[in-house]
Parts: structure tokens; C-alpha cells; sequence
């Protein structure tokens, strides 16, 4: 099914304000996931709502929370989501850090006691798109083995980076320090397809390509990508003293509960360190000589990161709108708030 960014975005909205939450609320969540969709991370796009909506239906999401500001030093400050959508909070908070990044050059924000925030490139990018450069982390649940363990400790734990150039191109990253994010599963799970079988293992702890029996997701790279884990559990949770680890809760285990999660934005001002133009002739200079590479066999050519997504975007538009899961679309369309698939569930929701 294909849908204009209009049309999705609007029936996202409309089934979250379903839900529960506030039209603000619900039209900035929606903006997000419609961001994912458009750039083909379905993974964190509208496949999403239903699990939302539930949880914001029974309870563990704040309809009206009592979200604060509170600046530490020049450049530093919590933002206290209290259990608030983590969309809102983490839009807020980048809101003020690019305030703060323009001000004093540099600022780091905490965002602490939220829900699930998303896909974190399109914070990033927000900074991108002011002319500064930005880090974000989040921690998620407990669903990756550590190098050489057999239990889940840590979270796919996300890494975001994003900079502007001297023209509309923006470099944006966004990456989970597991093979594959969780919500990639979640994904084939909606499509009825095989994962391979370097993203997870089983109960045995053997790889699986059948995305319904995930029991462990395994790290990037072996001990780097642990290492990677443990630092964005630094950063967003032992740091902005929630729960961190293993103590994590998790997604699916009692929806009517917040989740108290913890998100770092890190935002810096170019100029504070070299000139703002020089810097983005620069980085327009950085992603020409990429483009320009003598490509690897079997490669059309060597993209940045975020090109491809951004030519998906472009690719969806020019051929009628955004491609959503039929199962996805009805959903949407039906007058359900959901269907209690997730409540009391395991953290792959079996």
C-alpha cells in the first residue's frame, strides 16, 4: 500500500490521539515515524503505532506530563521527561540544546524517565539543520548477548551523528551497536520473512533465520561492538541515574508501567573551533571525493551516510508515496485502538 507523507502521517496521528495522547503530542510523535517510513526505516516507522498505542492506553505512557527543563551549568541540563512520550521529550530536549549550542558552543542534555524515543538520526538532524554538528545515545532493554556471554545484558543501545554542508545534503548516521536493531526484526516479523542469520541467535544460542524465534540479539563486531553497548549505557543511564543494564525495563512487560529510560544529546557549534563556511566546504568537500571513489565490485558507488535514505525518500515521492505493510495499513484504518499483542509479552514480544 502506498500512501502520501500526508496520509500516513495523519492516520498515525489520529490512532495515537486514539490512544490517549494530546494532538501536540501525537502530531510530533507522528512526524517521526512518518520521518522513518519516508527514509525506509520501517523498522521504526508506523509498524510502531500499534505497540504505542497500546502501552499509551493502558497507562505507561503520561498523557499530560510534567516535563522540565533544568539547566546544570553553562552548558549542560536535565530535561525530566516523567514518563512522557520519548518522541516529545527528545524533540523538546534537542530543541533546547541547539538553544544552548548556539549560546555557549557546546551542550549536553540528559533526558531522563521516558518512553521509547525512536529513531535518533532524526534529532541529530535537527541540529544538522540549524549548522551544528550533533551525538545522541539512547539505552534500550536488555536483548544482546555481551561478547563472550550467554544472558542479554544490554540494549541495542543506538549511536546517532549528524553535520550540515555547504549545500541541502546532511550527513546523517544512525546505527544500533547490535547487527541489526530489534525493530529490523520486528519488520520481517510484519512481512513474513527470514532474517539472516548473522543478526540473532536462539534459545540454544545458535544463529536462526526465523525472526519469530529470536531469543538474543548478538553485537557489532564482536567485543567492539559490546564495548560501543556499554558506552551508550554509560552516557544514557549510569550517567542520568536511571536504570541502566540488565535493569533496563523492558518493552513489553507491563505496559500499564513507564519505563523510565534515559537519552543523551550531545550539540556542538562548528564556529567555536574553525570557521562555519570553511567547515561546511569542507564536509561538502568530504562527501564529493566519497561519491567520486572508483566504487568495489558488486557497489554502484560509495554513498555517505544518510544518502541512501535520503534517495529513498526522493524515490517514494516520485513514485506515488510510501510503501506500507497491508497488515500495517489496516490497522491504521480501523477504528481499534489495538489488538492486546504486546502486553506481559518477553522483550521479543512472544
Amino acid at each position: 500500500m502506498k500512501l502520501s507523507r500526508d496520509e500516513l502521517k495523519g492516520l498515525m496521528k489520529n490512532k495515537l490521539m486514539k490512544a490517549g495522547l494530546t494532538e501536540k503530542h501525537a502530531d510530533m510523535t507522528a512526524e517521526v515515524l512518518t520521518w522513518s517510513d519516508e527514509r525506509g526505516y520501517h523498522s521504526h516507522g508506523s509498524v510502531r503505532v500499534e505497540y504505542y498505542s497500546e502501552r499509551i492506553a493502558k497507562g505507561g505512557i503520561t498523557i499530560h506530563p510534567n516535563f522540565e527543563f533544568k539547566k546544570t551549568g553553562p552548558c549542560s541540563a536535565i530535561f525530566e521527561g516523567d514518563n512522557g512520550c520519548g518522541y516529545v521529550a527528545a524533540t523538546l530536549a534537542m530543541e533546547h540544546a541547539i538553544e544552548m549550542a548556539k549560546e555557549s558552543g557546546i551542550a549536553v542534555v540528559g533526558i531522563r524517565n521516558i518512553s521509547h524515543s525512536g529513531a535518533i538520526g532524526y534529532y541529530t538532524e535537527m541540529a544538522a539543520e540549524n549548522g551544528l554538528v550533533a551525538i545522541s545515545f539512547c539505552q534500550s532493554d536488555p536483548m544482546a548477548i555481551p561478547y563472550g556471554g550467554t544472558e542479554p545484558y544490554y540494549g541495542t543501545n543506538p549511536i546517532s551523528f549528524a553535520a550540515p554542508t555547504a549545500d541541502d545534503r546532511k550527513v546523517v548516521f544512525d546505527m544500533a551497536t547490535t547487527v541489526q536493531a530489534w525493530g529490523k526484526i520486528l519488520d520481517k516479523r510484519s512481512r513474513h520473512e527470514a532474517i539472516p542469520s548473522t543478526w540473532a541467535v536462539d534459545e540454544k544460542g545458535l544463529p536462526t533465520t526465523d525472526p519469530n524465534l529470536v531469543n538474543a540479539l548478538v553485537p557489532i563486531s564482536g567485543a567492539k561492538g559490546y564495548g560501543l553497548m556499554m558506552m551508550v549505557d554509560v552516557f544514557s543511564g549510569v550517567l542520568l541515574g536511571v536504570p541502566f543494564g540488565k535493569h533496563v525495563s523492558s518493552m513489553y512487560h507491563d505496559l500499564s508501567e513507564g519505563r523510565n529510560l534515559g537519552h543523551m544529546h550531545i550539540v556542538m557549534d562548528p564556529s567555536r573551533f574553525t570557521d562555519i563556511n570553511e567547515f561546511k566546504k569542507n564536509m561538502s568537500t568530504v562527501l564529493d571525493e566519497l561519491n567520486g571513489m572508483q566504487p568495489a565490485p558488486g557497489n554502484e558507488k560509495v554513498y555517505y551516510p544518510g544518502e541512501r535514505a535520503a534517495m529513498r525518500r526522493d524515490q517514494y515521492y516520485a513514485t506515488g508515496g510510501i510503501n506500507i505493510v497491508d497488515e500495517i495499513y489496516d490497522y491504521l484504518k480501523s477504528e481499534e485502538i489495538h489488538y492486546d499483542r504486546y502486553d506481559n509479552k518477553n522483550r521479543f514480544a512472544d
